[in-house]
């Protein structure tokens, strides 16, 4: 029988009536079927193979509300294998989420809430910016959501510990990949994630031997991933059937049961299951199966092979309950809420601020100004380290640290216990796993109430982390990247860490707030940006090497503009000198040089291009007068700088080992170069 609208207006049963079920399931491989094909691009094989989990868990696992999305105690799922993506689309669908079924005939069309891989982001949209609902990141780079996940998971913890289990009670699951399990970022996070005993993670492997070039065989072998994880400190279990509802359900629930230990559930499928001619081959994977296969898939299912995005009476029927259970499920919490808030008042009011990302008053009267009569040189590093201390009680959901490597970036809550097995501090030693770090710190923030999550390392080191970064772009999400070690001049560690590209490489990024602070005050300035509600990621730049100390009187607030006036001539000047980080000292060392010989030039340190770039036209002509010679420097590759300034003190070279001042001089960051550049620039050696 072909199941067609008539034939399913009075479908019996519930869900654990095996035949309900199977329509509800196959209704999910015909919509995945249906969006692939119509936009004659996507990835069919994974929904259609792990319809059954998709469906198991929404409807008998997980605790979600349809009608609130973002409600706080809801468990976590993540689509780490993101170009699974319609199966995501059509389990929230159908569930009762606000995502229409116009929008699953819309599949990876423009401005649609349905690309090809889950976003979670505002984007425009016919009723305004708006979010795919039921996306709790945006996946696709593989593994990322993987560890995004164990991020939420820590953050779970860490807020039950802080406000107890009666208002934060759930967990973390997710829908992987061999293909994320390939990528490195999952195996720092799975060491992460079994070294700190996260307990609440269930993760399903779609075990289906099949990767766009063909099967596992190609590059997958020799591999028990079982006892990997095992090794890990993981639980591990397996399921041979996919489509033995049973088995799973019973499989997921073993997982649940599992407390002290993070679980891995492989499940066997059958990859584009059950296309009659490309199930179990690398044809089901990336590519829309063509309208034949289509056809012949939906009459081995007993569908109308003609019908496009059906979705049977019976299957809307069925699927309504999750609305109701999901709105009873946070009706009682809820009341669990309301009683634990008249029962802790300071706590409710603490909760509050956290979970919209509010500091705790008197965060900004906290913030450190520095004496230089008092402090001499400070690295900016250390000056940030300061910052964080001074402002750690008023951020009590604050949580981060730094990737094997707290000595040196200083990037930790001083005096605060550890976030480690059995402990829920606030200071995260990440080990040495910075694609695990970048990740997790998303997940952190992605989870809610955590304020202001941050990861710390080298800046050179940046490049591993370069994928978690750009989505926390991508997504906007308010985390700190705290980069140390800025420059060339660290020193004897040499080129390979050494950062000369990496200031272009990061201020690439759309939606990533670079600020390159020249002193201790200008630091605490760009902590206070950094932390700014709605603010989105933010990459501190911070030195290794000691600088002056600039009056706070000449820095004020001009850091949160990203650029500002900080030694000026007499009268109009002849010149403008642009620097940021370190070389805000040569550049005033420089301009009294420039002084000597005639030449009035202006200092203009400028911490943040993206934060220049917001302020008026006005203000910006103010800083860079139009028509007067520019010269910027800075301690990296000259490129971008040409937007600024006329001509470039860079590095457009990799560094060398020897002393930092050395290697400073070598290079031509100096004084004497700068002031030769800009009287070149000007056409004449003196007056």
């Amino acid at each position: 029988m072909s199941v067609g609208v008539s034939e399913t207006d009075s479908f019996p049963g519930e869900f654990g009536d095996g035949e309900l079920d199977q329509l509800c399931i196959n209704t999910i491989r015909t919509l995945s079927m249906d969006a692939v094909e119509q936009a004659t691009c996507g990835h069919p094989g994974l929904p259609m193979a792990m319809a059954p989990v998709a469906h198991l868990l929404y409807t008998r696992v997980l605790k979600h509300n349809p009608a609130d999305p973002a409600w706080p105690d809801r468990d976590r799922f993540v689509l780490s294998a993101g170009h699974g993506s319609m199966l995501l689309y059509s389990i929230l669908h159908l569930t009762g989420y606000d995502l229409a079924l116009s929008e699953l005939e819309r599949f990876r069309q423009w401005d649609s809430l349905t690309p090809g891989h889950p976003e979670r982001l505002l984007k425009p949209h016919a009723e305004g910016y708006v979010a795919t609902p039921g996306v709790e990141t945006t996946t696709g780079p593989l593994g990322q959501g993987f560890a995004n996940g164990v991020g939420m998971a820590m953050a779970e913890r860490f807020l039950r510990e802080r406000y107890g289990s009666e208002v934060m009670d759930h967990r973390v699951f997710s829908i992987c990949s061999d293909g994320d399990l390939m990528e490195g970022v999952s195996a720092e996070a799975a060491s992460l994630a079994g070294h700190l005993g996260l307990g609440r993670i269930v993760y399903l492997y779609d075990d289906n031997h099949i990767t766009i070039d063909g099967g596992t065989a190609l590059s997958f072998t020799g591999e028990d991933v079982e006892a990997r994880f095992r090794a890990y400190g993981w639980h591990t279990l397996s399921v041979e059937d996919v489509n033995d509802l049973e088995e799973v359900q019973a499989a997921v629930e073993a997982g649940i049961a599992e407390e002290e230990r993070p679980t891995l559930i492989r499940v066997r499928s059958i990859i584009g299951y059950p296309a009659p001619n490309k199930q179990g081959t690398s044809k089901a994977h990336g590519a829309a199966l063509g309208a034949d296969e289509v056809r012949a898939t939906k009459e081995v299912l007993g569908w109308d092979p003609d019908a496009r995005f059906l979705v049977p009476d019976a299957v809307r029927e069925a699927y309504s309950h999750t609305v109701e259970r999901g709105a009873r499920l946070q009706e009682e919490w809820e009341t669990r809420f309301a009683s634990w808030r008249t029962q802790h008042e300071d706590l409710a009011a603490e909760w509050d601020r956290a979970w919209s990302g509010e500091p705790e008053p008197g965060f900004e009267e906290a913030l450190p100004k520095f004496d230089p009569e008092e402090k001499g040189k400070l690295a900016t590093r250390a000056a940030g380290g300061k910052v964080l201390e001074a402002v750690a009680p008023y951020l009590p959901t604050i949580v981060g640290g730094s990737a094997d490597l707290a000595g040196s970036t200083l990037a930790i809550l001083p005096g605060d216990d550890a976030f480690g097995p059995g402990a829920t501090g606030r200071t995260v030693h990440w080990g040495i796993r910075e694609h695990a770090m970048g990740s997790a710190v998303n997940g952190l923030c992605l989870h809610g109430g955590i304020v202001r999550p941050f990861g710390g390392t080298f800046l050179v080191f940046s490049d591993y982390m370069r994928p978690a970064i750009r989505l926390s772009a991508l997504m906007g999400l308010p985390v700190v990247w705290v980069f140390t070690h800025d420059s060339v001049g660290l020193g004897e560690d040499g080129p390979t860490h050494q950062p000369v590209e990496h200031y272009a490489a990061l201020r690439a990024i759309p939606g990533l707030t670079v600020i390159r602070p020249g002193d201790a005050n200008e630091t605490a300035q760009a902590w206070h940006t950094a932390l700014e509600p709605g603010r989105g990621p933010v990459a501190l730049l911070l030195t290794r090497q000691g600088l002056p100390v600039l009056a706070p009187e000449l820095v004020g607030d001009g850091p949160l503009k990203g650029a500002y006036v900080l030694a000026d001539t007499p009268g109009d000047p002849d010149a403008i000198i642009v620097a940021t980080g370190s070389e805000v000292a040569v550049a005033m060392a420089a301009q009294l040089e420039l002084s000597e010989k005639g030449v009035g030039a202006r200092v203009v340190s400028m911490p943040s291009w993206e934060l220049f770039e917001e302020q008026s036209q006005e203000y910006r002509d103010s800083i860079l007068t139009p028509g007067v010679a520019k010269v910027s420097v800075e301690a990296g590759v000259s490129m971008g700088w040409s937007q600024w300034v006329d001509a470039s003190v860079a590095v457009n070279r990799f560094g060398a080992s020897a002393p930092g001042d050395e290697v400073m001089r070598k290079l031509g960051i100096t004084p004497e170069h700068v002031a030769a550049t800009v009287l070149d620039l000007l056409g004449h050696d003196a007056p």
